[in-house]
């Protein structure tokens, strides 16, 4: 496990539990954010429902909304669309380019 010496041993606190993780260096502060954003999430539904709703839950409603929002954010990030238009458009200024060398070939003959 070479990769394993390149890691950093990190203690997260989620929600109400401390958790000990190996992560890159380089993704410490996404884990940390990470953690950040689930212990505020549940945090926010435990404050509105906690009479209403059992601990687990106010979980499962936390883990839906951040998994949610990673859903909408995958559809606002998708560039399938402009990568679609960007390789019609390329394939017909290749024609023009290739039909425009044809016609000049010919002309100097």
């Amino acid at each position: 496990m070479a990769g394993e010496n390149n890691k950093l041993h990190i203690r997260l606190h989620v929600y109400d539990t401390d958790m000990p993780v190996y992560v890159n260096p380089e993704d410490e502060p996404y884990y940390r954010h990470a953690a950040k954003l689930i212990t505020d999430t549940v945090n926010n539904y435990s404050d509105r429902y906690r009479t209403m709703k059992s601990e687990k839950e106010i979980l499962y409603m936390a883990l839906i909304d951040i998994a949610l929002r990673l859903e909408m954010e995958k559809t606002h990030n998708d560039t399938r669309p402009y990568d679609d238009i960007l390789a019609k458009i390329t394939a017909e200024i290749e024609n023009a380019l290739q039909v425009g060398n044809t016609d000049s070939g010919t002309t100097k003959k």
